[in-house]
């Protein structure tokens, strides 16, 4: 039995006031696919093309290990120059990732290559990240801390993205001070017999082409899947809600700190507690067993 989800709505383009009306106020996702095809990127943004510009660099690597007491705050697993990773990419399946690297700092030319979309969203004018997988890499399922408003756009081959709403989260098996679910849960194809309260949440799902862009709404819940080697980049802006705005800045400011103070403290028995109580938490407030 798979998990409840329902395709994402896509247009091939929007104006302005419908997208701000109909999606942005009503915080309700959105594929739109063509909205780079005048960027320089459409043409430009290939494995090879940033093979070419920025081989020498070295980039930061993560994969999908567990979370660690004695990893720090998005603490890299490895490092490796960035032609000698998009050779892996385009070999073989990995697990290896690049996670919010700001390649556009190291590299200025590709500011060039797309431009601030006018879509009824203030954008956050700092440079963009960018976001590299291998076939079958997954992003683990998670919010992000700031509660943005996310224009998360695919480049080179193919990337499958599962959304929930926030009020699935008592379906999610969060972990208690963090921003993750269980990250032994596998959304692909869950087990519900050991993760009972999936099979009462409701999600969404979409494929990402190249070019494409999804509008994800704030503190939505997603997990990213690479179906072929590829990459991403966020555009962010700030919530619009007070209540968010007040979430966002207890987790930056309070749960963050907090989080890292109890893993110095306790070590991996903090971990372990966190991911215990992911379960017992949510089968109490549900009434499973």
């Amino acid at each position: 039995m798979p998990l409840h989800l329902t395709e994402i709505e896509r247009v091939k383009t929007i104006s302005k006031e419908d997208f701000y009306n109909n999606y942005v106020k009503k915080q309700k996702p959105l594929v739109i696919e063509q909205l780079t095809t005048d960027w320089p990127a459409y043409e430009k943004w290939k494995l090879n093309y940033i093979k070419n510009i920025a081989g020498d660099k070295t980039v930061p690597l993560y994969d999908d290990r567990p979370v660690s007491h004695k990893d720090g705050f998005n603490e890299a697993h490895a490092t490796m120059k960035m032609a000698d990773y998009i050779d892996l990419l385009q070999s073989k399946p990995t697990n290896y990732r690049i996670f919010l690297y700001n390649l556009m700092k190291e590299v200025p030319s590709l500011r060039e290559d797309f431009k601030w979309p006018d879509i009824g969203l203030r954008l956050v004018k700092q440079l963009p990240m960018l976001f590299f997988g291998g076939e079958n890499s997954r992003v683990f399922m998670h919010y992000d801390i700031d509660y943005s408003n996310i224009l998360h756009f695919h480049f080179h081959g193919k990337k499958q993205c599962i959304l929930f709403e926030p009020n699935q989260t008592p379906y999610l098996y969060k972990i208690p001070h963090a921003l993750i679910s269980r990250e032994d849960i596998d959304f692909d194809n869950p087990d519900f017999e050991k993760w009972p309260a999936l099979k009462q949440a409701k999600g969404l799902i979409c494929n990402l082409n190249h070019g494409e862009m999804l509008y994800m709404p704030e503190g939505y819940w997603h997990y990213m899947k690479y179906l072929t080697p590829g990459f991403s980049m966020s555009l962010r802006a700030f919530p619009r809600s007070i209540s968010n705005l007040s979430k966002a800045a207890y987790n930056v400011f309070i749960m963050r700190h907090f989080d890292n103070f109890m893993r110095k403290r306790k070590g991996q028995n903090w971990i372990d507690y966190k991911n215990e109580q992911a379960i017992v938490q949510t089968h109490k407030k549900l009434g499973l067993k």
